[in-house]
């Protein structure tokens, strides 16, 4: 049976997919155990020898100056915690956050001992996951959404001193939830570039704008790939350029797409690192046998890449939009107004979608605004909790803007789709292929027929099969 072994350091963006949608198993290198319990060892020491460890032997927050030494602390520390409002996130979001939680106690820099973490794989495979509310966590440790989960995760079991900040302090939720919506972007901006080649024949462009000595003269790795990914949809064309020049939208499709990929380049390498890295206050530095109050809950790496996702994916979708747009115009086409079946036709055609895509552009432009930048208020727990990074809402506005560029993505493709039918010219292999699955979905829109449902299109390009 397949699975993901935990080491701490080794959990990649497709372990993550594979345990978060995909139900693989998962389990805790024998090694990371071990470390795990040298570590509880180190905070054991630390507590009988009267050393003051920061959630262990004290409060939290500004109660730090008052010691904690009743028995059930932790639980009802957990329990206090849970503040969190608003509607559920998807489950697969829960067992992100679950997966990333297990490999940040397997790194063994935690309080927690080595059966608290083998006691959450085993929910995480069992799925007994509990539901997390979306809102209430301002990305300096997801204290809310963490506390939603270890409460419905733990069940009977017993923590002992200190294990619920190993649970608390940690960042795990916006980080399983970036990755997802980040998986999904990747998956969004490889159907813009096909679709951009769909694009290119249905204008009739000029295609010496995907020429490569655009990218050896201008070596962006972005670029570069881009322009080579559209050469290959749009080999074989016999689709005659109208115009020397096309608008810029259709004539940069190429730097577009390509600035995105670098952007979205950057943006994973931040992740592959924040996937591994520990994110919980107190460390527990084995080496040194000490356990000392830290950051590492600081989130900014990861919430400011998140942003940078966004403002990369937003020209990008706000650009297709504008393609479609123009391939409904006779002017610049030379086909039929709204892309009817036939000239002079009174009916609107796919004019009306035009509005539709428009709209929903506009709003997944807005969400790219960066959040990270966000001040909480210096009066909360006395002035020491004076960071916010708002990350999980950083990755909750990925996960949005995608799923509205995946609508825009499906008119826009449906538009190229009856401009290409209605032009009649050969089209390249790459673009050919993608033409015939669009239109298992959506058919030709003939005079006088009703416009089609777009749903099961969507869905198509949300899972990037449409690319296939």
């Amino acid at each position: 049976m397949a699975h993901v072994v935990l080491t701490g350091s080794a959990l990649t963006l497709d372990d993550v997919l594979a345990v978060a949608r995909g139900g693989e198993h998962v389990e805790i290198d024998a090694e990371a155990l071990d470390a795990m319990a040298a570590a509880r060892a180190v905070v054991d020491r630390s507590i009988a020898s009267g050393t003051p460890a920061y959630g262990v032997t004290t409060g939290v927050g500004s109660r730090k100056v008052f010691d904690v030494d009743a028995d059930g602390h932790d639980r009802l520390l957990v329990r206090q915690h849970r503040i969190s409002q608003g509607a559920p996130v998807a489950h697969e979001v829960v067992r992100a956050a679950a997966l990333r939680l297990a490999n940040a106690l397997a790194r063994a820099t935690t309080v927690a001992r080595p059966e608290l973490a083998t006691h959450l794989v085993a929910a995480l495979n069992d799925d007994r996951l509990p539901q997390i509310r979306t809102l209430g966590s301002i990305g300096q440790s997801d204290l809310a959404q963490m506390a939603d989960l270890a409460d419905g995760v733990l069940g009977d079991f017993e923590l002992v001193r200190g294990e619920a900040i190993a649970l608390l302090n940690q960042s795990a939720f916006a980080t399983g939830y970036g990755a997802l919506a980040f998986a999904d972007a990747l998956v969004l901006l490889d159907v813009f570039d096909h679709a951009g080649a769909l694009d290119l024949e249905a204008l009739g462009a000029n295609r010496n704008s995907v020429h490569p000595a655009i990218g050896e003269a201008r070596p962006y790795p972005g670029l570069q790939a881009t322009l080579a990914r559209l050469g290959e949809l749009l080999q074989g064309s016999e689709v005659e350029a109208r115009d020397l020049q096309d608008p810029l939208t259709f004539r940069t499709i190429a730097q577009q797409n390509g600035a995105a990929r670098d952007a979205l380049g950057f943006v994973g390498s931040q992740l592959a690192i924040e996937l591994n890295a520990a994110q919980s206050n107190p460390l527990v530095v084995v080496a040194e046998d000490r356990v000392i109050s830290v950051g590492n809950f600081e989130l900014q790496p990861l919430a400011t890449a998140l942003d940078i996702a966004r403002l990369a994916l937003a020209p990008v979708i706000s650009t297709a939009a504008e393609r479609a747009v123009k391939l409904l115009q006779r002017p610049l086409t030379g086909l039929t107004e709204g892309l009817g079946a036939r000239p002079a036709l009174a009916e609107s055609a796919l004019s009306e979608y035009g509005i539709a895509i428009q709209a929903i552009a506009v709003e997944a432009r807005l969400l790219a605004q960066p959040v990270s930048f966000e001040l909480v208020s210096t009066t909360q727990a006395e002035g020491i909790e004076d960071r916010m990074t708002m990350a999980p809402l950083a990755a909750r506005r990925l996960e949005e803007m995608v799923a509205l560029g995946a609508r825009v993505a499906s008119i826009e493709l449906m538009f190229a789709a009856q401009a290409c039918d209605l032009r009649g010219a050969r089209l390249g292999v790459g673009t050919a292929r993608l033409r015939d699955s669009v239109r298992r979905f959506v058919p030709f829109l003939e005079e006088g027929a009703s416009l089609p449902d777009l749903e099961p299109l969507v869905e198509e390009i949300r899972s990037g099969r449409i690319c296939s």
